[in-house]
């Protein structure tokens, strides 16, 4: 098991809550992929070595390269996904799918967190995931969601997080 006081997790957007949509080629989606990679960076400068991504389309997905982008790195970086339900993915495009697929392959740890689609799983990850950290990295533009709900939660548990808009102002 790893360490909370090493661990820091992520919760973001999906691509229809972002103003590029699913168009990375954007130079505002770079932009942001920036920021991501900056504050992994800056975790880890705080000796966070464990991340946790839920493994959602979008956000997570970015948050999860910028860690194994800092795992080739560094070396001594670990990624955790911590998959809501087994069919996350069914209704996802298949490139999604594939981009899922190949993170997952290299990711350190697998964390199911039940073994089937409920109403409650995904908020029942977020919880998971902030339970086992002591930093969140949130792409967050203010809306309500789910991003919102994990970081009242963050906030409840005194846990501290940092907050990255999606579009620089």
């Amino acid at each position: 098991m790893r360490s909370r006081a090493c661990t820091c997790c992520f919760t973001g957007h999906r691509p229809e809550k972002l103003p590029w949509g699913s168009d990375e080629e954007d130079p505002r989606c770079a932009a942001l992929k920036q920021r991501l990679h900056d504050a992994v960076e800056s975790a880890y400068d705080e000796g966070l070595r464990h991340f946790i991504c839920g493994m959602a389309r979008g956000c997570d997905l970015y948050f999860a390269e910028a860690v194994l982008a800092l795992r080739a790195e560094r070396g001594d970086v670990s990624l955790e996904a911590a998959i809501p339900c087994p069919n996350q993915t069914n209704n996802w495009p298949e490139a999604d799918r594939v981009r899922w697929r190949q993170i997952l392959a290299v990711c350190d740890l697998e964390t199911m967190v039940q073994d089937h689609y409920t109403p409650g799983c995904m908020l029942r990850r977020n919880r998971y995931m902030v339970d086992h950290s002591t930093l969140v990295i949130a792409v967050y533009d203010g809306t309500n969601g789910g991003t919102r709900r994990t970081l009242e939660y963050a906030i409840r548990q005194k846990i501290p997080f940092v907050d990255i808009r999606p579009v620089e102002e």
